[in-house]
């Protein structure tokens, strides 16, 4: 049986062969441990990077000073070296040298990063990272515990008055607008000097430019928050769908298969693990219904609930490599003869 100790040990042992084994180790531990204990990493996880995600332009982590027309990372300018008042002076060999270690060596450096991680474990940052999927997740909560469905496109789960009364809507329609606002005005210092925004805006003296932005990007994100959502996370997020697409590639990434053998079992809790999806998908399902799958386990917590008196555990688990193959089993060849049975 893996403990935490057994689980550092091999981390030391192979970490320096293997940059991927902390991964592999953290997620060896989120499938052995308790729903309580995986849930409490994924929420560290995510409040960290959220608030690096609202402290970046603050801190000058990263953003986009468009007043002087430069990144900032970490502090300092990032330039391309190709500014006008150095450009004339610059041979076309210190031009083209500039460009390739200021911007195209990074930009690829970061999207083999990227592909890696989604190649091995598919849309894992949306899960574990992504501010989004963390709203998502917020208000899916809170139209289930005031509405009774965690959308707005479902039927409500029971019958109560309070799924007709205006109150509760109003309620959550005034958190999702509060939330669009604060996340237009976070967005809108990544480009703009939050300092300066933040000393207008306390002011009162915003430009028509950042109001304009600020209005916009507040009605086109409670649009989101309110009615769209995980919807938006499957088919407008960019950087989703592309790991989405790397990660179906690979028929050996990791995904939540399921025990068949004890497939009686899940009769009794209603299908648990599909309702607690924020993505809404079939979890017992093959690969390619889960194709925008966020491995955020909240499915495998249902589970454990659901199998709390079962001394076996739980139905569904990550797996990876054969295993991994098994989940998504090959489609039958197209044929005539298919397509006339069809008919």
């Amino acid at each position: 049986m893996y403990n935490l100790v057994t689980l550092v040990t091999y981390f030391c042992s192979k970490a320096f062969y293997d940059p991927a084994s902390l991964i592999n180790c953290l997620l060896l531990y989120m499938n052995l441990t308790s729903a309580f204990s995986r849930e409490q990493i994924r929420s560290i996880t995510q409040f960290s990077f959220y608030l690096l995600f609202l402290s970046a332009p603050l801190l000058n982590i990263f953003r986009f000073d468009i007043l002087d027309g430069y990144f900032i990372v970490f502090g300092h300018s990032w330039m391309l070296g190709l500014e006008s008042s150095e450009f004339e002076c610059l041979d076309s060999s210190h031009s083209v040298r500039d460009l390739l270690f200021n911007f195209l060596l990074p930009v690829l450096l970061l999207i083999l990063f990227t592909g890696v991680i989604a190649w091995k474990y598919g849309r894992i940052y949306c899960g574990w990272l992504c501010p989004h999927f963390s709203v998502v997740e917020t208000i899916n909560r809170l139209m289930l515990k005031h509405l009774n469905r965690a959308t707005f496109w479902e039927k409500p789960s029971t019958t109560h008055t309070k799924n007709r009364q205006a109150l509760p809507w109003l309620l959550l329609l005034s958190i999702c607008i509060l939330i669009a606002f604060f996340w237009a005005f976070v967005l809108l210092g990544y480009i703009y000097p939050p300092i300066l925004l933040i000393t207008n805006l306390y002011h009162f003296e915003l430009s028509f430019g950042p109001s304009l932005f600020l209005l916009v990007m507040t009605i086109i994100l409670t649009i989101d928050f309110f009615f769209a959502r995980h919807l938006f996370c499957k088919f407008g997020c960019s950087y989703g769908i592309m790991q989405s697409f790397v990660w179906m590639a690979n028929s050996k990434s990791m995904v939540v298969g399921f025990d068949k053998s004890r497939a009686h079992l899940c009769q009794p809790c209603d299908s648990a693990c599909d309702k607690a999806c924020p993505m809404r998908l079939p979890v017992r399902s093959i690969k390619r219904a889960k194709f925008t799958c966020t491995q955020c386990g909240i499915c495998l917590n249902a589970c454990d609930d659901a199998q709390a008196d079962n001394p076996q555990g739980r139905l569904i688990h990550w797996v990876s490599n054969e295993e991994a193959s098994a989940v998504d089993r090959q489609a039958a060849p197209f044929t005539i003869k298919r397509l006339k049975k069809s008919k």
